[in-house]
């Protein structure tokens, strides 16, 4: 596994490389982390439980716990890692992860497959997103197999990434099929409803996110307002950290509801239970998103959500679970009152739902799944240095010949260190974590 972003950051892409390790581990695979490190302790080889080593390479990062494209850097810790770790596939995690997109580089010198997942959406119109869809497309020219966690986010990366081909009876572009969709999951023993029902006299209207723009903060600053004055027995209750927090702090003194919108700032993952059994509605107000892990965790404990329509959040629960509104601040009210109501009247039973939840969603099932993708990729033939130039170049009569040279210098790089540093000379693993001791200890 090898992300930019791992543990000891907390997200949805550093759950999702942890639980799907943990459970790969379980099912009898060795599995390793490839990470940037955090100064100023957690630098070199640590493990974390159940036995999962990970590797910390002292990169620094430039923004949001990434580190900076240089391609070329990352070959000598990659290369010596991959071989004395005995690795046969790297799997790369998130598309603005650039140790994910060097590794898939790096990873055909070795004859390594590769397996890549996205978990986001992102546009095609800012330049932000115009460098980093180029930057992903030149990174999946040659990957073995791709996955998705949402069929939404499939088509994005699909634009995104140019995974399509001429199909061999025509000359219409099809979607290559080694473009898989397999969603996110979670411990539903975690996220277990509360253990008295929640009063319906005080409603709690309970919001945990990153408070940022993409988030759709505005949204909740324009409408918690009029919802506090429409329902004088609704509240709000905050959680997470971000560049609209000030926003909302300015929204609760104009309009005096401090008493009615409490703020709680970052919260812990394994305080997030604490928090939303305290509620009975989940507010999602996101402008995109990929999966929504955050709506998957409110439903397990028996939250009723409520969520903007957009991306893979339509493919996450049942409809009788979820109310949708159009990212618009009167099609929010409505979706919210609507669930007030429905709270109100008792139609919504916490219990039910998190049952239903369990039964939706588990990390053995994905880790199932990943396994069929990992045996497709390493049964699948091996593109060979001129296939992928071939490939590379096809990026465009501008990125293909940059990429081209790119590919050609990592590997006369890779030479030159297979010279310098030969393999025989390499500390090679012997011993691995003996999982029965660990289950006897206990």
């Amino acid at each position: 596994m090898i992300s930019d972003f791992f543990h000891p950051n907390v997200g949805g892409v550093e759950n999702h490389i942890f639980m799907l390790s943990a459970n790969l581990i379980r099912r009898g695979h060795k599995v390793i982390v490839i990470t940037h490190s955090h100064p100023p302790d957690r630098v070199g080889v640590r493990w974390l439980l159940p036995g999962l080593k990970v590797y910390y390479i002292p990169f620094p990062t430039i923004a949001s716990s990434a580190t900076l494209p240089n391609y070329f850097t990352f070959l000598p810790y990659f290369r010596v890692i991959i071989a004395r770790e005995h690795i046969h596939l790297i799997h790369a995690h998130a598309s603005l992860s650039s140790l994910g997109q060097e590794a898939i580089l790096h990873a055909h010198h070795l004859g390594v497959r590769t397996v890549f997942t996205d978990h986001s959406l992102f546009g095609f119109e800012d330049a932000a997103s115009i460098l980093t869809n180029k930057l992903l497309a030149a990174a999946l020219k040659n990957v073995d197999a791709v996955i998705c966690v949402s069929h939404t986010g499939r088509e994005n990366t699909v634009l995104r990434g140019q995974l399509f081909e001429k199909s061999e009876d025509s000359s219409a572009l099809v979607v290559r099929p080694n473009v898989y969709v397999i969603p996110n999951a979670l411990v539903a023993e975690q996220f277990t409803p509360a253990s008295e029902p929640v009063s319906s006299e005080t409603i709690y209207i309970v919001v945990l996110s990153r408070l940022a723009y993409r988030k759709g903060i505005d949204l909740l600053v324009a409408t918690a307002p009029r919802i506090c004055s429409a329902f004088p027995n609704v509240n709000f209750i905050v959680g997470g950290d971000g560049p609209k927090l000030n926003d909302l702090l300015q929204v609760r003194e104009r309009h005096l509801l401090q008493d009615r919108i409490e703020l709680l700032g970052p919260v812990r993952h394994r305080d997030v239970r604490d928090v939303l059994v305290r509620g009975s509605i989940f507010l999602n107000t996101s402008l995109t998103e990929s999966f929504g892990i955050a709506i998957l965790e409110a439903a397990c404990a028996g939250l009723y959500v409520v969520s903007t329509r957009v991306g893979g959040v339509p493919e996450i629960l049942p409809h009788d679970m979820i109310s949708f509104a159009k990212p618009e601040e009167d099609d929010l009210i409505r979706a919210l009152s609507e669930a007030i109501a429905i709270v109100s009247k008792g139609q919504h039973d916490p219990i039910e739902a998190h049952q239903r939840v369990k039964n939706f969603y588990n990390w053995g099932e994905v880790a199932e799944r990943t396994e069929i993708v990992y045996d497709a990729v390493i049964k699948s033939e091996q593109k060979d240095l001129w296939t992928r130039m071939k490939r590379t170049m096809e990026l465009g009569p501008f990125a293909g010949p940059i990429y081209t040279i790119i590919l050609v210098v990592d590997c006369l790089f890779f030479l030159f260190l297979e010279w310098l540093m030969p393999r025989h000379d390499l500390d090679f693993v012997q011993m691995h974590w003996k999982h029965d001791n660990f289950r006897q200890a206990q």
